[in-house]
Protein backbone atom coordinates (compact mmCIF):
# COMPACT_ATOMS: atom_id res chain seq x y z
CA UNK A 1 0.00 0.00 0.00
CA UNK A 2 1.25 3.43 -0.95
CA UNK A 3 -0.08 6.49 0.85
CA UNK A 4 -1.05 9.45 -1.30
CA UNK A 5 -0.69 13.12 -0.29
CA UNK A 6 -4.08 14.35 0.87
CA UNK A 7 -5.46 17.81 0.24
CA UNK A 8 -6.48 19.66 3.39
CA UNK A 9 -7.46 23.07 4.68
CA UNK A 10 -5.93 24.34 7.89
CA UNK A 11 -8.34 26.49 9.86
CA UNK A 12 -6.21 27.51 12.84
CA UNK A 13 -2.83 27.19 14.53
CA UNK A 14 -3.61 27.16 18.25
CA UNK A 15 -4.34 24.14 20.40
CA UNK A 16 -4.15 20.37 19.85
CA UNK A 17 -4.41 19.05 16.31
CA UNK A 18 -7.92 18.04 15.23
CA UNK A 19 -8.39 16.24 11.89
CA UNK A 20 -11.92 16.21 10.44
CA UNK A 21 -12.74 13.38 8.01
CA UNK A 22 -15.85 13.55 5.82
CA UNK A 23 -18.12 10.78 4.58
CA UNK A 24 -18.72 9.07 1.23
CA UNK A 25 -19.45 11.51 -1.64
CA UNK A 26 -18.34 14.38 0.61
CA UNK A 27 -15.36 16.67 1.09
CA UNK A 28 -13.80 18.74 3.85
CA UNK A 29 -15.94 21.69 2.69
CA UNK A 30 -19.05 19.93 4.01
CA UNK A 31 -17.64 20.46 7.50
CA UNK A 32 -16.55 24.07 7.01
CA UNK A 33 -18.88 25.63 9.57
CA UNK A 34 -17.97 23.15 12.28
CA UNK A 35 -14.26 23.39 11.48
CA UNK A 36 -14.46 27.14 12.07
CA UNK A 37 -16.20 26.55 15.40
CA UNK A 38 -13.65 23.97 16.52
CA UNK A 39 -10.85 26.30 15.41
CA UNK A 40 -11.43 28.42 18.50
CA UNK A 41 -9.88 25.63 20.58
CA UNK A 42 -7.93 23.40 18.18
CA UNK A 43 -5.53 23.45 15.27
CA UNK A 44 -8.13 22.18 12.83
CA UNK A 45 -7.35 20.36 9.58
CA UNK A 46 -10.27 19.68 7.25
CA UNK A 47 -9.10 16.71 5.17
CA UNK A 48 -10.20 15.47 1.74
CA UNK A 49 -9.91 11.69 1.72
CA UNK A 50 -8.54 9.97 -1.40
CA UNK A 51 -10.85 10.05 -4.42
CA UNK A 52 -12.78 12.95 -2.89
CA UNK A 53 -12.56 16.73 -2.92
CA UNK A 54 -9.20 18.01 -4.12
CA UNK A 55 -7.21 14.93 -3.10
CA UNK A 56 -5.63 12.67 -5.73
CA UNK A 57 -7.51 9.79 -7.32
CA UNK A 58 -6.37 6.19 -6.97
CA UNK A 59 -7.85 2.86 -8.03
CA UNK A 60 -7.13 1.28 -4.63
CA UNK A 61 -9.89 2.36 -2.29
CA UNK A 62 -10.48 0.74 1.11
CA UNK A 63 -10.11 1.53 4.79
CA UNK A 64 -6.51 0.34 5.24
CA UNK A 65 -5.21 2.59 2.46
CA UNK A 66 -7.33 5.54 3.60
CA UNK A 67 -6.09 5.15 7.15
CA UNK A 68 -2.51 5.01 5.88
CA UNK A 69 -3.13 8.23 3.92
CA UNK A 70 -4.24 10.00 7.09
CA UNK A 71 -1.37 8.52 9.08
CA UNK A 72 1.11 9.79 6.49
CA UNK A 73 -0.47 13.25 6.67
CA UNK A 74 -0.13 13.28 10.46
CA UNK A 75 3.52 12.25 10.24
CA UNK A 76 4.34 14.64 7.39
CA UNK A 77 2.84 17.58 9.29
CA UNK A 78 4.68 16.56 12.47
CA UNK A 79 1.45 16.47 14.48
CA UNK A 80 1.39 15.09 18.02
CA UNK A 81 -1.48 13.85 20.21
CA UNK A 82 -4.04 14.14 17.41
CA UNK A 83 -7.77 14.11 17.82
CA UNK A 84 -9.81 12.57 14.99
CA UNK A 85 -13.42 13.40 14.12
CA UNK A 86 -14.88 11.26 11.36
CA UNK A 87 -18.37 11.10 9.87
CA UNK A 88 -19.73 7.91 8.29
CA UNK A 89 -16.98 6.65 5.94
CA UNK A 90 -14.62 9.10 7.62
CA UNK A 91 -15.62 7.60 10.96
CA UNK A 92 -14.60 4.16 9.75
CA UNK A 93 -11.29 5.59 8.54
CA UNK A 94 -10.80 7.06 12.00
CA UNK A 95 -11.62 3.75 13.65
CA UNK A 96 -9.26 1.87 11.32
CA UNK A 97 -6.46 4.28 12.16
CA UNK A 98 -7.18 4.14 15.89
CA UNK A 99 -7.21 0.34 15.94
CA UNK A 100 -4.11 -0.16 13.78
CA UNK A 101 -1.94 2.86 14.71
CA UNK A 102 -3.22 3.99 18.10
CA UNK A 103 0.00 5.85 18.91
CA UNK A 104 -1.07 8.58 16.46
CA UNK A 105 -4.42 9.34 18.13
CA UNK A 106 -5.33 10.54 21.61
CA UNK A 107 -9.09 10.86 21.24
CA UNK A 108 -11.65 9.71 18.65
CA UNK A 109 -15.10 11.10 17.82
CA UNK A 110 -17.15 8.91 15.46
CA UNK A 111 -20.23 10.44 13.86
CA UNK A 112 -23.17 8.14 13.01
CA UNK A 113 -21.37 4.95 12.06
CA UNK A 114 -20.49 1.76 13.96
CA UNK A 115 -17.55 -0.67 13.61
CA UNK A 116 -19.70 -3.21 11.75
CA UNK A 117 -20.45 -4.24 8.17
CA UNK A 118 -23.51 -2.70 6.54
CA UNK A 119 -25.05 -5.00 3.91
CA UNK A 120 -28.48 -3.48 4.48
CA UNK A 121 -27.30 0.03 3.57
CA UNK A 122 -26.13 -0.84 0.07
CA UNK A 123 -29.30 -0.17 -1.91
CA UNK A 124 -29.44 3.58 -1.26
CA UNK A 125 -25.78 4.13 -2.07
CA UNK A 126 -26.00 1.97 -5.18
CA UNK A 127 -28.90 4.10 -6.44
CA UNK A 128 -26.76 7.21 -5.93
CA UNK A 129 -23.86 5.64 -7.82
CA UNK A 130 -26.17 4.49 -10.62
CA UNK A 131 -27.61 8.00 -10.99
CA UNK A 132 -24.17 9.58 -11.06
CA UNK A 133 -22.98 7.11 -13.69
CA UNK A 134 -26.09 7.65 -15.82
CA UNK A 135 -25.96 11.46 -15.78
CA UNK A 136 -25.02 12.64 -19.32
CA UNK A 137 -22.18 14.90 -18.25
CA UNK A 138 -21.27 16.18 -21.70
CA UNK A 139 -24.78 17.15 -22.74
CA UNK A 140 -26.43 18.66 -19.67
CA UNK A 141 -26.57 22.45 -19.79
CA UNK A 142 -26.99 23.36 -16.12
CA UNK A 143 -26.86 22.14 -12.56
CA UNK A 144 -30.64 22.43 -12.41
CA UNK A 145 -30.91 20.07 -15.36
CA UNK A 146 -28.57 17.66 -13.59
CA UNK A 147 -30.70 17.76 -10.46
CA UNK A 148 -33.87 17.07 -12.46
CA UNK A 149 -32.19 14.07 -14.06
CA UNK A 150 -31.10 12.67 -10.69
CA UNK A 151 -34.61 12.87 -9.18
CA UNK A 152 -35.37 9.44 -10.63
CA UNK A 153 -32.40 7.97 -8.78
CA UNK A 154 -32.09 10.04 -5.60
CA UNK A 155 -35.53 10.82 -4.17
CA UNK A 156 -34.31 12.58 -1.04
CA UNK A 157 -33.66 16.24 -1.92
CA UNK A 158 -30.94 16.94 0.71
CA UNK A 159 -29.03 13.85 -0.45
CA UNK A 160 -29.41 14.90 -4.07
CA UNK A 161 -28.09 18.40 -3.39
CA UNK A 162 -25.25 16.92 -1.32
CA UNK A 163 -24.19 14.66 -4.20
CA UNK A 164 -24.35 17.58 -6.62
CA UNK A 165 -21.69 19.45 -4.64
CA UNK A 166 -19.31 17.14 -6.56
CA UNK A 167 -20.48 18.35 -9.98
CA UNK A 168 -18.03 20.73 -11.67
CA UNK A 169 -18.37 22.61 -14.94
CA UNK A 170 -15.55 21.94 -17.42
CA UNK A 171 -13.91 24.90 -19.23
CA UNK A 172 -14.46 23.17 -22.59
CA UNK A 173 -18.15 22.62 -21.84
CA UNK A 174 -20.23 20.07 -20.05
CA UNK A 175 -19.60 18.85 -16.52
CA UNK A 176 -17.44 16.38 -14.63
CA UNK A 177 -17.60 14.62 -11.29
CA UNK A 178 -14.85 15.88 -9.00
CA UNK A 179 -14.71 12.61 -7.08
CA UNK A 180 -13.41 9.33 -8.49
CA UNK A 181 -16.73 7.70 -9.32
CA UNK A 182 -15.10 4.72 -11.05
CA UNK A 183 -13.09 3.80 -7.95
CA UNK A 184 -16.07 4.27 -5.63
CA UNK A 185 -18.21 2.06 -7.86
CA UNK A 186 -15.56 -0.65 -8.17
CA UNK A 187 -14.67 -0.63 -4.46
CA UNK A 188 -18.06 -0.08 -2.87
CA UNK A 189 -18.17 -3.50 -1.20
CA UNK A 190 -14.89 -2.67 0.57
CA UNK A 191 -16.51 0.46 2.04
CA UNK A 192 -19.28 -1.47 3.80
CA UNK A 193 -17.02 -3.71 5.89
CA UNK A 194 -16.01 -3.28 9.51
CA UNK A 195 -12.58 -1.78 10.27
CA UNK A 196 -9.60 -4.10 10.56
CA UNK A 197 -8.28 -4.66 14.04
CA UNK A 198 -5.88 -6.78 16.02
CA UNK A 199 -6.92 -5.45 19.42
CA UNK A 200 -8.81 -2.53 20.88
CA UNK A 201 -8.39 1.24 21.12
CA UNK A 202 -8.14 2.02 24.83
CA UNK A 203 -8.33 5.81 24.63
CA UNK A 204 -11.45 8.01 24.96
CA UNK A 205 -13.94 7.54 22.13
CA UNK A 206 -17.38 9.01 21.55
CA UNK A 207 -20.01 7.79 19.09
CA UNK A 208 -22.69 10.34 18.19
CA UNK A 209 -25.89 9.01 16.66
CA UNK A 210 -28.77 10.74 14.89
CA UNK A 211 -31.99 9.45 16.47
CA UNK A 212 -33.61 9.07 13.05
CA UNK A 213 -30.63 7.23 11.55
CA UNK A 214 -30.20 3.44 11.57
CA UNK A 215 -26.42 3.39 11.29
CA UNK A 216 -25.81 2.92 15.03
CA UNK A 217 -28.15 0.43 16.68
CA UNK A 218 -28.46 -1.07 20.14
CA UNK A 219 -27.32 -4.41 18.69
CA UNK A 220 -23.95 -2.78 17.91
CA UNK A 221 -23.18 -2.05 21.58
CA UNK A 222 -21.21 -5.23 22.22
CA UNK A 223 -19.00 -4.72 19.15
CA UNK A 224 -18.43 -1.07 19.98
CA UNK A 225 -17.36 -1.81 23.56
CA UNK A 226 -15.15 -4.74 22.56
CA UNK A 227 -13.13 -2.50 20.23
CA UNK A 228 -13.51 0.81 22.06
CA UNK A 229 -13.86 -0.02 25.77
CA UNK A 230 -13.47 3.62 26.86
CA UNK A 231 -16.40 4.79 24.76
CA UNK A 232 -19.86 6.28 25.08
CA UNK A 233 -22.77 6.93 22.73
CA UNK A 234 -24.70 10.19 22.55
CA UNK A 235 -27.97 10.58 20.63
CA UNK A 236 -29.21 13.77 18.97
CA UNK A 237 -32.99 13.82 18.71
CA UNK A 238 -34.60 15.00 15.49
CA UNK A 239 -31.44 14.33 13.49
CA UNK A 240 -30.65 11.83 10.77
CA UNK A 241 -27.38 10.59 9.31
CA UNK A 242 -26.17 14.13 8.54
CA UNK A 243 -26.78 15.14 12.13
CA UNK A 244 -24.14 17.87 12.09
CA UNK A 245 -26.22 19.61 9.40
CA UNK A 246 -29.63 18.72 10.87
CA UNK A 247 -28.82 19.92 14.40
CA UNK A 248 -25.56 21.91 14.16
CA UNK A 249 -25.73 23.57 17.57
CA UNK A 250 -26.61 20.37 19.41
CA UNK A 251 -23.82 18.52 17.65
CA UNK A 252 -21.35 21.33 18.33
CA UNK A 253 -22.06 21.20 22.07
CA UNK A 254 -21.71 17.41 22.31
CA UNK A 255 -18.56 17.42 20.22
CA UNK A 256 -16.93 20.32 22.09
CA UNK A 257 -17.71 18.81 25.50
CA UNK A 258 -15.96 15.61 24.47
CA UNK A 259 -13.08 17.11 22.50
CA UNK A 260 -12.23 19.76 25.07
CA UNK A 261 -12.25 17.23 27.91
CA UNK A 262 -8.89 16.07 26.63
CA UNK A 263 -7.48 19.45 25.61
Amino acid sequence: MTAIPLSFRKYSDDGPALLVLHGLFGSQANWGWHCKQFAEHFSVYGVDLRNHGDSPHAAEFNYPVMADDVAALIVDLGLQDCVILGHSMGGKVGMELALTQPNLIERLLVVDIAPVSYPEQAEGHLRVIAGMKALPLESIASRREAEEFLRDYIIDEPTRKFVLTNLQRRPEGGFRWRLNLAAIDASYDALRVMPAHAGSFEKPTLFVKGAESAYIQSSHKEEILSLFPDSDVKIIMGAGHWLHADKPQAFKKIAMDFLCAGA
